[in-house]
């Protein structure tokens, strides 16, 4: 039987939700939550890009969307600069009985030791209240540095560092939001974006670090965090708008966890608006960007993801599999224990069911 489901957000990441909730069977479409009341009333076919309509029309009431009697909301609404709500919005759903998967705000993939306990309890508690779950993932954080990293770590007889790349061209990546007030490309360099505050590189993938050592059985110390920004050398365009000469135009970050004063567990981003910048930066393993997991130990490995796609490029491949790594863990997000749930105790997703020929 078919799972009912709603989508909330239809955003960079929330149209290919939306587009996978109406094509495949194993779900049953029942409301499209919206914030914009350009895009209210309108069939959530045309907001996925699709010809046949479903006949289920967003709306920019949440009470209403929920109370279509889904089983589980996919929740891809922008969470980045508006945490305080996109927290309130998970409370509700959970509250309400409906179980959550989401791709944001990236922390609540594994947030205990990562954000102050008061954030995280109302989720716990209205989890309890509603009998529902919440797991957040992607692909970074997500399956690129916890799911890949850990199944080549279970191949090890000893682990000395477990470390998780990013190295992308963000050149194509159209969020002016993301680009510019969240990671500060474009700006002057002593201007100081949401995202290099003191603490924010640990509070948003201090979750990847932490749940990785809870798979590998260790206590960290503590975790740590650095960064290298990198001015434009002249002025150029990018998807999400323009980029003044001497304005920031390339980003080198690391958060750590220490063990004894040693690094154990690395998450490093190499970001890019332009391929031939920061040359003796890590380089991708295909152009325009890879993920890369490097485990030292015995044996020790290195591994490159590629991601492509048919329709866009490697910034569309990555969105497109944000979405689907946590659309297709609704069947185990539904089946699981009430709560936050993590990929650390939910089975493994294959994608069972989703071949298609040619």
């Amino acid at each position: 039987m078919a799972i009912p489901v709603v989508q909330l957000g239809t955003g960079n990441v929330g149209i290919h939700s939306l587009r996978a909730l109406i094509t495949n069977p194993d779900f049953e479409l029942t409301g499209v939550w919206v914030s914009s009341a350009a895009k209210a009333g309108k069939d959530a076919a045309e907001l996925a890009g699709l010809s046949d309509a479903t006949g289920v029309l967003a709306s920019t009431d949440l009470d209403a969307v929920l109370a279509s009697g889904p089983q589980c909301a996919v929740y891809n609404a922008m969470a980045d600069n508006r945490l305080p709500e996109a927290l309130e919005d998970y409370r509700r759903v959970l509250a309400a009985g409906v179980n959550v998967v989401g791709s944001g705000p990236v922390f609540l993939q594994y947030p205990w030791q990562v954000v102050p306990e008061e954030l995280i309890k109302p989720l716990e508690e209205a989890a309890r209240e509603g009998n529902s779950s919440l797991y957040v993932s992607g692909i970074d954080p997500g399956f690129a540095n916890d799911l890949l990293p850990l199944a080549l770590a279970g191949t090890c007889q000893s682990i000395e560092q477990l470390r998780c790349m990013e190295i992308v061209d963000y050149a194509t990546y159209d969020s002016a939001v993301v680009m510019f007030d969240v990671m500060g490309f474009g700006k002057p360099m002593d201007d100081v974006p949401m995202l290099l505050q003191p603490g924010v590189l640990s509070l948003a993938w201090g979750s990847v670090v932490r749940q990785l050592a809870a798979g590998l059985g260790i206590a960290l110390d503590k975790v740590t965090e650095n960064f290298v920004r990198v001015p434009a050398p002249e002025a150029f365009d990018i998807a999400s708008g323009h980029i003044p000469e001497g304005s920031a135009a390339a980003l080198r970050f690391e958060v750590q966890g220490l063990v004894d004063g040693r690094p154990a567990v690395v998450l490093e981003h190499v970001t890019r608006l332009r391929e031939d910048l920061c040359p003796d930066w890590p380089q991708p393993a295909q152009p325009g960007g890879s993920y890369r997991v490097e485990v030292t130990g015995e044996p020790s490995y290195a591994m490159d993801i590629c991601l492509s796609s048919r329709r866009g490029d490697h910034n569309h491949a990555g969105l497109v599999a944000t979405a689907m790594r946590v659309v297709n863990a609704i069947p185990a997000v539904v089946a699981a224990e009430p709560g936050i749930r993590t990929t650390l105790e939910l089975p493994l997703v294959t994608g069972r069911g989703l071949y298609r020929a040619g």
